[in-house]
């Protein structure tokens, strides 16, 4: 019986196939769509070919992975005499590609990637490189940009002792959480869950990158939106907030639906939400009020835990007040160090000046 007889394959063929093979799997590595990366290789192999001593301005490069077809040509002018060879061809030369070719027409001379210079070479995979890099950082960017204004979960992955930072992990990717943007005495373990705040996503000079925050006011905030359903539905709206973080919060909610208390809906049934949240932000007191459209009520409410007898409106630019409460409630409405008035003015946008029902203490100010 006689032996079949081997048929050698087609080199181009088998080049042709490896190569969009490897396309597809840099694509699932990288997390990179195959209509980028080809769109990345195209533009590289145009460069290329371009600085290539023997290209051309004038080429084609095609890449079609569903019809694998990988194409790259360059154009030249056909002509009687050649002045620039890079962009001009013979007669001679041109029939060679094309039988039909006439002078002043243009033809088009595949090329094999074989056949490019070592130069070009190293220059298509530079930039091939690079365009994939950039590619990783858009993915990246885009990623961090979908958690910006939002809260994320975070692990403890290590602390930088000299600067006081802690290092957090954030999915796949690693994030800076910097000693100003931590709660006040809060200590940090390896290993440990915590939420973190995304204020923005920037495009640094090592990549994108998170600015992530404990402290700021939108933390406490999105923790509600979170914990309480009527807030979440839009039922219970959150008007203001005012923050000294790692110490106190004071939050301002108003209700689109008159049947539902809004400070009730945010603390809950044995203030179990507000208590959660409490427990997040390491002790953090944080004190819900009911916003009004009215000033006068709305600086009363902001002075909470304070019991507030008269509030009287004392100037419109800017918004100022003067606030009467009964004497043994004069430290609580201030607060410790001013605290509670420094919040309640933050909350409300008014300046307030605090004094005891029974005159004043030392002398009055004149004006």
């Amino acid at each position: 019986m006689a032996k079949a007889k081997k048929v050698a394959p087609n080199t181009k063929e088998m080049d042709t196939q490896e190569f969009f093979e490897a396309l597809m799997l840099i694509g699932q590595e990288k997390g990179i769509s195959q209509e980028e990366l080809v769109k990345r290789i195209q533009a590289a192999i145009t460069t290329a070919v371009k600085k290539d001593p023997a290209g051309s301005e004038n080429c084609i490069v095609e890449i079609d992975p569903e019809a694998k077809r990988f194409y790259v040509a360059l154009r030249k002018e056909v002509a009687e005499e050649v002045e620039d060879p890079t962009v001009q061809i013979t007669i001679e030369e041109a029939v060679k590609y094309n039988k039909a070719a006439r002078i002043g027409e243009t033809v088009e001379i595949p090329l094999e990637p074989k056949k490019f210079s070592r130069i070009a070479a190293q220059s298509a995979k530079h930039v091939i490189r690079q365009g994939i890099r950039e590619a990783e950082k858009g993915i990246l960017m885009e990623e961090y940009r979908s958690h910006q204004h939002d809260i994320v979960t975070a692990t403890v992955l290590r602390r930088d002792p000299l600067r006081e930072s802690v290092i957090l992990e954030i999915g796949d990717s690693e994030a800076l959480l910097p000693k100003s943007e931590q709660l006040p005495g809060e200590k940090l373990e390896d290993g440990q869950k915590i939420r973190v705040y995304v204020v923005e996503a920037q495009n640094g000079e090592k990549g994108p990158r998170m600015m992530i925050s404990r402290t700021h006011p939108s933390l406490v905030k999105r923790l509600f939106e979170m914990q309480v359903p009527e807030i979440y539905d839009g039922i219970v709206e959150i008007k203001a907030i005012s923050r000294e973080a790692g110490s106190r919060s004071k939050l301002a909610v108003s209700s689109r639906d008159e049947n539902v208390d809004p400070v009730g809906a945010c603390i809950g049934p044995k203030g179990v939400r507000v208590t959660s949240i409490v427990e997040e932000l390491g002790g953090e007191k944080i004190d819900v009020v009911p916003y009004s459209d009215d000033p006068k009520l709305f600086v009363a409410a902001a002075l909470s835990p304070a019991d507030v007898r008269s509030v009287e409106i004392t100037g419109e630019d800017p918004p100022s007040c003067r606030v009467t409460v009964p004497d043994h409630q004069l430290s609580l409405a201030i607060g410790n160090k001013g605290q509670n008035a420094r919040l309640a003015a933050k909350l409300t946008g008014w300046k307030i000046d605090i004094r005891p029902e029974s005159g004043f203490y030392g002398e009055d100010e004149e004006e």
